[in-house]
């Protein structure tokens, strides 16, 4: 393992800086803790609020993440206030929580977390826990201790697994006193303890402790001695297999909440769901507890009868028995093991893995699932190399149900902030490039929806949603290219959003084109145009939305940008009215059609966007405002001063309406007409 460490960086800092610093570094590190994982500390001198000289134990808060950890996530604590616990025989958590907090220096620092009796305990200046791969690697084997030994030989000391709280931390800090000259110590199922006078101290020998066991696993693999894992599909097979089969995964996991599929087919996935004895191995357990409140105990293991080739319509017939089989097992573990008082929680697995494919990781959102898919992407690692250097081993399903309703870890998911308006769902916008779209595309994005943005200018679509992401973060918004009069292209588009996060919820069907034109100088190419795009476009998205709506069985949502001209059609709009005017009967149809599964479609008749409007061509413009015997310089403001409030029209207006309908706000409507034209009387919908 490669040292981060930097002389001239960390030049001066000391206390909290250099604490944050260093445990930065090790955040970079996800072969050292990943999401949260971990925690580290500094013993300085300071200063209490009365004046008086104080020792302070800054201690990293319950729930943070190492990676990107600032000062105002750290705690500082009374050091000599804790101190005097490791005489006691016992204590529970609450009263180690309760006396914690009375220890806190700063009111509205975080809470410390769990281990901070641990750091207290052991004397030296700097304390960093790491859950290291390698690590695990060893203890999870069932001879551990004597694996240790032969890697660090006697001056590491080895804790059998305890549930983190009191009695691990007197554990811990007893078998340091006993040898004072213990190199580091090592939890069993729970990672790698070292410390030092100085951060560079500790953190290098971190990093030494690491490479060592590195170096231990590498030099003593087995052999496999098994027949060789199948090859996998190809790339193409493979992407195929999953758009098909994710609709379906995700209608099952989404039972009780919908989730946001991660789709992961990389060559560390691979190898692993490929390999023969990948079932067996995926059902023993996590490789640290922790990990629990992401992963759940086990993944799905979606076997295929030892078919050698995945088949979608197979595993799309397996999916349901496989689901409700790990529903039932994961509810008899819980009431054979769960402590009273405590609620049984999603009994969906959070990890699928299918021979051929892949993995899918799911979570509420894009973030969640990355979390996901990464700690399992290193529980993966940590199976392959302690199977390899012996056998692996997890911790039993008595320990692991007592650690996954522990309401101490669990409470880590009450510090994650409230879920948005459209968290866990998934939109997809049709000329996202546009005005109009953009700004729904951003609505959307801006209450929690994952967005797929689809639009004919690929290189401007990206760019919206890149300006989207930075905002949202992780990946949130993606763009694709699509024709909305091609079918393939609609398909292959519709493909690509599956992959990218699941399934799909919701449709804004916003692609369109104007024509300005009287009918008799029309062209038929200007007809067909007109009709491929705001009414055959309409189709195609729509019928492929509705069939994933239907195989997901979660219902669905459809919310069409349709135009004041379908009530109130304009002088020379024939081409555009008429087209627009199908696609708003089409609607009707869905709106029929859809109800008994769930699937609500709805309108948004907006008139006049002017404001980074792709409709709003100069060449349209000037038609219009030929049609209509005005200058063009007056054309905004004639279409303004026409309404009855007298107001512009702007896409963020058009946006807030499709919020409306793209929620729940709007359950109990179906096939309704929402004008956002200022008050066209003509266009009232009757």
């Amino acid at each position: 393992m490669k040292s981060r460490w930097s002389d001239k960086e960390t030049r001066g800092l000391e206390g909290l800086d250099i604490l944050v610093h260093t445990s930065s570094l090790i955040g970079m590190d996800t072969n050292l803790v990943v999401w949260g994982g971990g925690n580290s500390s500094v013993k300085v001198k300071g200063i209490d609020h009365t004046g008086r000289p104080v020792r302070i134990l800054w201690m990293k808060g319950s729930g943070s993440d190492m990676r990107t950890i600032k000062p105002k996530q750290f705690t500082p604590l009374r050091l000599d206030d804790l101190l005097p616990l490791i005489k006691r025989d016992e204590m529970t958590d609450d009263e180690m929580v309760a006396y914690q907090s009375k220890s806190v220096l700063e009111p509205g620092a975080p809470k410390p977390s769990i281990e901070t009796l641990l750091h207290a305990f052991l004397p030296p200046t700097h304390i960093y826990h790491t859950h290291a791969d390698a690590i695990c690697a060893l203890t999870d084997t069932p001879s551990g201790i004597e694996l240790i030994e032969k890697v660090y030989g006697k001056n590491v000391a080895v804790i059998p697994y305890f549930r983190p709280g009191f009695l691990l931390s007197k554990k811990t800090g007893e078998a340091y006193a006993k040898r004072p000259g213990l190199r580091a110590i090592i939890l069993d199922k729970h990672g790698l303890i070292t410390w030092g006078a100085s951060a560079k101290e500790a953190y290098v020998e971190t990093i030494r402790m690491i490479t060592e066991a590195e170096r231990f696993i590498a030099r003593h693999k087995k052999r496999p001695r098994s027949r060789a894992a199948q090859p996998a599909p190809s790339k193409a097979s493979r992407d195929s297999i999953a758009a098909a089969v994710a609709p379906t995964l995700r209608g099952e996991v989404g039972r009780g909440k919908r989730m946001v599929l991660l789709y992961d087919d990389s060559a560390e996935a691979l190898q692993f769901v490929n390999h023969p004895k990948a079932g067996p191995l995926s059902q023993i357990g996590p490789f640290t507890p922790d990990h629990l409140m992401h992963t759940k105990p086990r993944p799905l293991f979606l076997e295929m009868n030892g078919s050698s080739r995945p088949d979608p319509g197979k595993i799309i017939a397996a999916i349901p028995k496989a689901m409700a089989q790990y529903r039932k097992r994961y509810a008899d573990y819980f009431d054979r093991y769960k402590t009273p008082g405590v609620t049984m929680l999603d009994p969906n697995p959070r990890v699928i893995l299918i021979p051929g494919v892949g993995m899918f990781a799911t979570g509420k959102d894009r973030r969640a699932s990355r979390i996901v898919r990464d700690i399992y992407l290193h529980t993966v690692g940590v199976i392959q190399d302690s199977n390899a250097i012996s056998s692996y081993v997890s911790l039993s399903p008595r320990e692991l149900c007592d650690f996954e309703y522990w309401p101490m870890e669990n409470f880590k998911l009450t510090l994650l902030p409230p879920e948005k308006e459209l968290s866990r769902r998934i939109a997809l916008v049709t000329g996202a490039a546009g005005g109009i779209g953009k700004a729904v595309a951003e609505r959307l994005a801006a209450e929690g929806a994952m967005v797929i943005l689809t639009d004919i200018d690929l290189e401007k679509t990206r760019a919206v949603a890149g300006a989207i992401n930075q905002k949202a973060g992780e990946l949130n918004t993606t763009a694709v290219k699509m024709d909305v009069t091609s079918e393939s292209s609609v398909r292959k588009a519709f493909e690509e959003a599956i992959r990218a996060y699941g399934g799909l919820d919701i449709l804004v069907s916003n692609a369109g084109i104007a024509k300005s034109s009287p009918v008799d100088r029309l062209s038929l190419s200007d007809w067909d145009r007109s009709i491929a795009v705001n009414a055959t476009g309409h189709f195609l998205v729509s019928r492929e939305a509705v069939r994933i709506f239907k195989e997901q069985g979660l219902g669905g949502n459809i919310v069409v940008i349709s135009t004041k001209n379908v009530l109130a059609p304009g002088k020379d709009f024939g081409a555009y009215s008429a087209s627009k005017a199908a696609q708003a009967q089409l609607s009707r149809i869905l709106a029929i059609e859809g109800a008994e599964d769930k699937i609500r479609v709805n309108m948004v008749n907006p008139d006049g966007v002017f404001q980074e409007s792709g409709l709003w061509s100069k060449d349209i413009r000037l038609e219009r405002a030929r049609a209509h015997g005005i200058p063009i310089g007056k054309l905004e403001d004639f279409y303004s001063q026409r309404n009855l409030l007298k107001s512009k029209i702007y896409p963020n207006d058009v946006a807030e309406a499709v919020l409306f309908f793209a929620s729940d706000r709007s359950a109990k409507t179906t096939g309704a007409i929402l004008p956002v034209d200022g008050g066209v009387r003509e266009a009232f919908p009757r």
